[in-house]
């Protein structure tokens, strides 16, 4: 059962459960919200998750950014994290990156660790601010040590990425691994990447595709990318440049530069797609503007 987040419907819902005290999640909600009106933002900060979960009440990501809103403005720093996520996404607001960007600060600031890996993607690809990877590591760092899985997942590709100082595959594995048991999919990328190469752990391309599979269905789009290359090469999947050429599309919508390029490829060959120039001209202009450096060379983007 749920209640709608004004709370209209909490009679009918107690009719249906034959006059008899609500169930203990609605009675949560209702006291939640009931907090949150009285001025307790922490209770706001709980409130907005049941909203934007719809967990005994029905979904509603406006409100919740609202609520989320209110934590904020409390001081209740996982309030800002949540926040930022929404206009980053575009749920429940407008879409609004800029907005994201000092709520993500404030949200790191107040020792939420979700706040302080989110703000480490964002120096690291150098989205909204001055791309410093050494700042976005310790980010990862922080936040990972918090407890934060995410974090944990990016820390665990820059053992992977980074260069000789940084590298330590096996630690990265024992991230990825920790992270996509937490159901977090770029956690599961990296372990995927790595069943790919066999660095350090068993190569099977079965279980990379598979790990990419999952994370792409996650809506991750390096999931999308990693199991579109899988899919070109036929390795653990049939080989199929159509399929392929879905899975590069799903993960140059997300922003995937490299994917954008790769996608641009096909429409250039004329491989699982129908031929066309002006398509992969445009999608080459994509990849320059997300940040693939190749994709911007004269030859390439005009």
């Amino acid at each position: 059962m749920r209640i709608s987040p004004t709370g209209n419907s909490l009679g009918s819902v107690c009719l249906l459960l034959a006059l008899a005290a609500c169930g203990p999640g609605i009675a949560e909600v209702k006291r939640l919200r009931d907090s949150c009106q009285a001025g307790d933002p922490a209770a706001c900060n709980e409130y907005g998750q049941k909203l934007l979960n719809g967990t005994h009440v029905l979904r509603d990501d406006s409100t919740a950014g609202l609520e989320f809103a209110r934590a904020c403005e409390g001081n209740i720093a996982d309030g800002c994290a949540r926040l930022a996520v929404l206009y980053q996404s575009g749920r429940g607001f407008k879409k609004d990156s800029a907005k994201a960007i000092p709520l993500f600060q404030k949200a790191c600031e107040g020792d939420a660790m979700d706040g302080c890996a989110r703000l480490g993607l964002l120096y690291r690809d150098g989205t909204g601010l001055e791309k410093d990877v050494s700042r976005a590591t310790l980010l990862f760092e922080r936040s990972c040590t918090g407890g934060n899985l995410l974090g944990c997942a990016h820390l665990g590709s820059v053992y992977v990425d980074g260069d000789s100082a940084t590298r330590d595959p096996a630690k990265a594995a024992e991230l990825f691994k920790k992270s996509c048991d937490g159901k977090i999919p770029a956690g599961c990328v990296g372990l995927g990447r790595l069943h790919a190469t066999g660095d350090v752990v068993a190569q099977n391309d079965s279980i990379a595709s598979a790990l990419f599979k999952g994370a792409c269905d996650a809506r991750e789009a390096s999931g999308c990318y990693y199991l579109a290359e899988q899919t070109v090469k036929g390795r653990g999947v049939p080989s199929d440049f159509f399929q392929a050429s879905m899975l590069y599309n799903r993960a140059c919508e997300g922003r995937h530069a490299l994917a954008c390029y790769k996608l641009a490829d096909l429409y250039e060959k004329g491989a699982g797609v129908w031929r066309d120039p002006e398509h992969a001209a445009a999608l080459i202009r994509r990849s320059c503007e997300y940040g693939y450096v190749e994709a911007c060379t004269p030859a390439r983007s005009s």
